[in-house]
Parts: structure tokens; C-alpha cells; sequence
């Protein structure tokens, strides 16, 4: 998808109802690109997944383009006997080039409390962004968020990978019943490599196809 262009307004609203099973996916990757404006893109997902329902959120990857600015934001409601399988991978810049500007926010609700809220920023004007601190040189990152009643939850985080191919993290939240992957590598291909050896950690999960 050839879009968001700066000064997009893209929103999405996704339910799963009681007692459903949904995968949602995209044909191909999202690119964020300049537009004829230099207002910023927004693009808004709303996900809700009702009692005993499950959703498989795993879109292909957003590429921030240079001379792009999109602000993205994750807002995610779940019963709480729901199933959440969340990707998202982002590739700041295409080849040869700088990124544009991304920012991401991430909110995640569990029968009204809240899980999870970060907020990342890539790209100028945010500072330190390709620092040690943060992606270390590499410009693949992403993350696996994986919500799931009785889930098996690992004592202690589990780090994968090296820092000359990329690394990976998989660690329990305060929630009992909810781990998240963190990921950053040199290419898209490594990244999903590591986010799908992440979740093969975890009993009774599958890595999406």
C-alpha cells in the first residue's frame, strides 16, 4: 500500500465478537510516504476482542520512507477470557536511504486495565533513535505481543540472537497472561526470523505463517 502520503488521515476499526476466531493480515507492506503536504499522516487501529474470541493481528511490515512523517497508534480492548496474537515490524528507510520520521503508540486494555502502553520514536527530530540505547545500527524493528488465558509464562526474559544479526526479547509483563517480543535487526528477514523463534518459546503458541 502506497500510503499513508504526509497529511493521510487512515483509520481502522476491528472487531472480534464472543465465541469468533479472527486473522487479519495485509497483501503487502505498508509504505509511509512524503506527501504534496508536510502536515504528518495518521493512521489510527482500533482492536476489540470480546469474551472466548481470538485475534490474529499480523499485518505486513510499514516501511517509513524518507522525507515521511506518520504518527501510528495501537488502541487494543480485551475480555478477559480473549486471545491476542499482535505483530508489528517496521523498516526505517528503504534501501540507500534515511528513514522518515515514525512514532508509534501502543495501548493495550484487559477487561478495563490497562497492559500495555509505549510509545517509540524513529527518525529525526527524535533523538538518540539509532543509538546503542535503541536499535544499535540496525533498521528492522518490531515486536510480538501475545495475550492468551493460562498462558505458560516464562520466569525470567529470554534473550535471543546477537548483536551483529539482531537480537531479540522475550519477556513477561505485569499481567500474568501476557509476553512481549522485542526485536531489532539488520533486515526484515532476520526480524521475523526472530520474532517467530520468540514465540516458539512459548507453550502452546504457533508463529504465524
Amino acid at each position: 500500500m502506497s500510503a499513508p502520503l504526509g497529511g493521510d488521515r487512515l483509520a481502522l476499526d476491528v472487531t472480534a465478537e464472543a465465541r469468533t476466531r479472527l486473522e487479519v493480515t495485509t497483501a503487502a507492506a505498508t509504505i509511509a510516504l512524503r506527501g504534496s503536504t508536510r502536515d504528518p499522516a495518521t493512521y489510527d487501529v482500533r482492536l476489540t476482542v470480546g469474551e472466548d474470541a481470538s485475534l490474529d493481528w499480523l499485518p505486513q511490515p510499514l516501511i517509513s520512507a524518507a522525507g515521511s512523517t506518520l504518527h501510528q497508534t495501537y488502541r487494543v480492548e480485551l475480555a478477559g477470557t480473549s486471545r491476542l496474537l499482535l505483530r508489528e515490524e517496521q523498516l526505517l528507510g528503504r534501501s540507500a536511504e534515511p528513514p522518515g520520521h515514525l512514532s508509534t503508540r501502543l495501548t493495550v486494555r484487559r477487561n478495563g486495565r490497562p497492559v500495555l502502553d509505549q510509545h517509540t520514536a524513529y527518525g529525526a527530530p527524535a533523538p538518540a533513535w539509532d543509538g546503542p540505547a535503541v536499535l544499535g545500527g540496525h533498521r528492522a524493528t518490531g515486536q510480538l505481543l501475545l495475550v492468551e488465558p493460562g498462558l505458560d509464562v516464562p520466569p525470567a526474559p529470554v534473550l535471543l540472537g546477537d548483536p551483529a544479526r539482531g537480537q531479540c526479547v522475550l519477556a513477561p509483563l505485569a499481567d500474568s497472561q501476557v509476553l512481549l517480543a522485542t526485536a531489532v535487526a539488520p533486515t526484515l528477514a532476520r526480524l521475523r526470523h526472530l520474532l517467530d523463534a520468540a514465540l516458539a518459546h512459548v507453550p502452546r503458541a504457533e508463529a504465524p505463517s
